[in-house]
C-alpha cells in the first residue's frame, strides 16, 4: 500500500496593512455611517492640501476633519490611523512617472533616467513634506512601485545583472531626493525671509568672500575667486548628475567587455561588533577631543591674523 505523504500546508499570505490595502484599492469598504458622502479620496486629498500649504506636522486626523466639516470619528471609518493617511499621501505626492519623451532614441538610458531624475525633483518641489516621511525599506505601493519599473525599464537592455540594476537605480533616487532636500531648504530660507532664493546666495557668498581666508583655507578661498559660489561657472549639483551618470556608464562598458560583477563583500560580522567595543569608543573620543582643540587653535589663529591685520592697518595710517 502506498502511503501519501502528509501535505505540506501553505504559507499563509502576509496580512496587508489597511494603509497598502487601501493604496491597492483591496481593502475592505468602510464601516457604514450617517455620513456616506465622506470618501478616502476626499480625505487624502485635504490632508494633501494641509500639507502642502503647511507642512506635514500641521497634518492630524482632527485637522482633515475639521477642513471637510466631519468630525474626527468620521473619518476613523474610512482610514483606521495617521499613519494609514501618510500611506496614501505619499502614493498620492509620488504620482505617477513620465513617460519617455517622443524624441527620446531608444536604448538611450542615460536620456531615460535624465527625464525620470528630473521629475522625481519635480514632485518633491511641489510636495515637500514627502521628504519629511521616514523611508521604511522598499515601497510597496502601487506608484512607488511604478517609479521603481520605470527605472529598472531604462536599464533593461544594458548589460548588467538584476541586482546591479537595482543598485543602479537606489544611486540615483537616493541623489534625486538628497537634491529635492537641497532645493527644498533653499525655498524654504527664502519663503522665511520673504526674499528670492537667488538672494540667499548673494548673502552667503559675501559671508564667505568676508570670512574666508587664503591663509587658513586657501583650496575654498580658490573656489570663491573662481567664481564657483556665485555660479558662474554653471550648476554644480547638475554636473554632479552628470558624472553619476559616467561612472555608471563606464561601469557598463567594462561588464559588457566582460569584466566580473564589482560588488563589495558584507560587513565582516567580527569587524562589525568590534565598532562598539570599549577601546574603539574611547579612541573615537579622543578624536573628537582632538578636534575640538584644533578648532580652539584655529580661531587663536584667526584672532591673531586679525589682530595683526588690525595693527599693520592703523601703523599705515
Amino acid at each position: 500500500m502506498t502511503v501519501e505523504p502528509p501535505a505540506v500546508p501553505a504559507a499563509p499570505e502576509p496580512e496587508l496593512p489597511r494603509g497598502v490595502a487601501l493604496a491597492w484599492g483591496v481593502a475592505a469598504n468602510p464601516q457604514r455611517g450617517p455620513k456616506r458622502e465622506l470618501s478616502i479620496e476626499r480625505i487624502v486629498e485635504a490632508a494633501v492640501e494641509i500639507a502642502d500649504a503647511e507642512g506635514l506636522g500641521a497634518v492630524s486626523m482632527a485637522r482633515v476633519a475639521q477642513s471637510l466639516g466631519y468630525t474626527t470619528m468620521s473619518l476613523y471609518r474610512y482610514v483606521s490611523a495617521k499613519d494609514d493617511l501618510l500611506t496614501l499621501m505619499q502614493e498620492i505626492g509620488t504620482g505617477l512617472p513620465p513617460e519617455p519623451s517622443p524624441d527620446l532614441a531608444a536604448g538611450d538610458w542615460r536620456g531615460r533616467l535624465r527625464e525620470l531624475s528630473r521629475a522625481q525633483v519635480e514632485h518633491y518641489l511641489a510636495h515637500p513634506w514627502l521628504l519629511d516621511i521616514p523611508i521604511e525599506g522598499t515601497p510597496v505601493t502601487p506608484n512607488n512601485l511604478a517609479w521603481m519599473d520605470a527605472m529598472l525599464d531604462a536599464l533593461a537592455d544594458v548589460p548588467v545583472d538584476e541586482f546591479e540594476r537595482v543598485a543602479i537605480m537606489l544611486l540615483f533616487t537616493g541623489q534625486m531626493r538628497w537634491r529635492g532636500t537641497i532645493e527644498r531648504a533653499y525655498a524654504d530660507a527664502a519663503s522665511a525671509a520673504g526674499v528670492d532664493p537667488q538672494a540667499i546666495d548673494d548673502a552667503r557668498d559675501a559671508l564667505l568672500d568676508t570670512l574666508v581666508t587664503a591663509q587658513e583655507f586657501p583650496a575654498v578661498r580658490r573656489a570663491i575667486d573662481a567664481g564657483v559660489f556665485r555660479d558662474e561657472t554653471g550648476d554644480p549639483l547638475e554636473f554632479g548628475f552628470e558624472r553619476l551618470l559616467d561612472g555608471v556608464a563606464g561601469y557598463v562598458a567594462e561588464r559588457a567587455a566582460g569584466a566580473p560583477r564589482d560588488i563589495p563583500a558584507p560587513a565582516d560580522p567580527v569587524e562589525a561588533e568590534a565598532a562598539g567595543d570599549k577601546k574603539v569608543r574611547e579612541a573615537q573620543k579622543a578624536v573628537r577631543e582632538a578636534e575640538k582643540r584644533l578648532r580652539d587653535a584655529r580661531k587663536l589663529a584667526r584672532d591673531a591674523t586679525r589682530e595683526a591685520t588690525r595693527r599693520i592697518r592703523d601703523s599705515r595710517r
